[in-house]
């Protein structure tokens, strides 16, 4: 083994050699503060925290989200996918050590047919002058041979361009991008759980009013019926209210409907059979409203799992577009080999013999019909791609903050304008009503309070759960408290 020191030291020397490439840094351009105006109890340049959905003062909900951490069937498949890329990372960082095969063989060599060995070995007795049986039994024995042999080989491919570690950095770059996809579709179902529980207790708020305007229109046609058998009002004004009361019990069957749909959907977030789901909670008015935080916009960049997987993406691109590079340079590959061998006769050992080889060899492909170019400018396009799609995510983010603010403010406004046209809605009904039972008012003068009273209350309901959501928007877009780990950050 003359040769080790030097085939070591040609292997840190070439090891050494790299395609250097910086990584792709897109200009981004952060705004300095939100364009719109922050909510009056908006808690300024402060984070949602992890446990956001706390903030809406619901054990129910919270049970629901733990569950859905849990359950969720998205979120357990981009687990599964979070184990393929790191068992493709350390498929891929095998290339980077020598591979060793160690092997074993036993052979036997003789003659078929024994007895026609004998027989030929005792005619070549009596042609040489030989006699004696014992002669030709041990000429027999000795053309029976056993052979064993063990040997050792290695090879390695000197990463000379940095072709495998590139390879390497692009898979461990897939990892990370599978980690922060997991975090993105965990934040994903979180808010998800969050907004259909929103809207089952919206949709109870709306069964709720519906049933109160039913009974409403129930007393009005109790009051035409009695005026109808007085004869003080007309067979059609009867016929109209009865028309009414049919009109508002129809109007319950899809409300009920949309609950019904928003539970089954509720499980599917769960993991759950629908049958297995009840909500207990009646009213949007047994939640708090949590306060709204909005942090800086240059800090956003950080708090979005989705941008973090923009960034491995592309990490993983320039990675790739060094690999591909290499690819396209000659390759070097040592090798070595070390057996031992051992003869066997039936009745004598032989010598044993050692024997080692060492080579190296260098190859540069010639015609490929352009495939490693092609391969190349693969690569390179896909980076141009993913520096488009990493400004993308990033112009989205600061878009989906943007809108959510501008909802949280306009429907405030409209929310606190609705319950003034509620109150005075509910005012004028009771008036009509009274007016209306004492004859001093037409039917058609009461159907229109009632109509008005009704699509007022459902109209507030509605904007009720429209805040309660925009909430639950904005604490996503601000990345639901998420911050990137040290440890897969570095």
């Amino acid at each position: 083994m003359r040769d080790a020191p030097i085939l070591l030291f040609l292997l840190a020397l070439l090891s050494g050699c790299d395609l250097l490439a910086d990584p792709t840094q897109p200009d981004i351009e952060t705004p300095a503060a939100w364009a719109e105006p922050i909510p009056a109890n908006a808690h300024a340049n402060v984070w949602p925290a992890a446990d956001w959905w706390h903030g809406f003062g619901s054990a129910e909900l919270d049970g629901l989200i733990v569950a859905a951490k849990a359950d969720n069937l998205d979120i357990g498949m981009a687990a599964a996918r979070v184990e393929q890329a790191e068992a493709q990372m350390r498929s891929t960082s095998s290339s980077l050590w020598p591979q060793l095969s160690l092997g074993f063989d036993a052979s036997r060599n003789g003659p078929l047919d024994e007895d026609a060995a004998a027989k030929d070995s005792r005619s070549s007795s009596d042609l040489s002058g030989g006699s004696g049986s014992g002669s030709s039994n041990g000429s027999s024995s000795s053309m029976d041979r056993n052979s064993f042999g063990l040997s050792l080989s290695a090879s390695y491919e000197v990463d000379f361009w940095g072709r495998n570690r590139s390879a390497r950095n692009a898979a461990l770059e897939a990892l990370r991008a599978s980690v922060f996809d997991q975090q993105t579709v965990a934040l994903t179902a979180t808010t998800s759980v969050a907004t259909t529980y929103l809207q089952i207790l919206s949709l109870r708020d709306r069964i709720a009013i519906a049933d109160n305007n039913l009974a409403n229109a129930r007393d009005v046609l109790n009051v035409v019926r009695a005026k109808a058998t007085l004869g003080a009002v007309s067979p059609a004004d009867l016929a109209q209210q009865t028309g009414v009361v049919a009109a508002q019990e129809a109007a319950l069957a899809p409300l009920e409907q949309q609950e019904r749909e928003n539970i089954y959907a509720l499980a599917i977030l769960l993991g759950r059979n629908p049958e297995d789901l009840a909500i207990k909670a009646r009213s949007l008015d047994t939640l708090a409203v949590p306060p709204v935080a909005t942090g800086l916009p240059s800090e956003l960049l950080t708090r979005r799992p989705d941008i973090a997987k923009a960034e491995a993406d592309l990490a993983g691109a320039d990675a790739n577009v060094v690999a591909a590079r290499a690819a396209m340079l000659p390759t070097v590959n040592l090798s070595g080999a070390l057996s031992l061998e051992t003869a066997v006769l039936s009745t004598l050992f032989g010598p044993a013999g050692a024997a080692y080889s060492v080579a190296g060899s260098v190859m540069q492909t010639i015609f490929d019909g352009g495939k490693l170019a092609a391969d190349a400018d693969v690569a390179e396009a896909q980076r141009k791609e993913l520096v488009l799609s990493y400004r993308s995510v990033i112009i989205t983010a600061f878009s989906e903050v943007e809108n959510a603010l501008v909802a949280i403010r306009a429907l405030d406004k409209q929310y606190a304008l609705q319950k003034i046209q509620v109150e005075q809605a509910d005012k004028a009904f009771r008036i009509v009503s009274a007016r209306y039972k004492g004859g001093s008012d037409d039917l058609i003068t009461l159907l229109d309070a009632q109509r008005t009273l009704f699509d007022a209350e459902d109209a507030l309901g509605q904007l009720r759960l429209q805040q309660l959501q925009a909430i639950v928007t904005l604490y996503k877009a601000l990345g639901g408290g998420w911050q990137q780990p040290q440890a897969v950050a570095s």
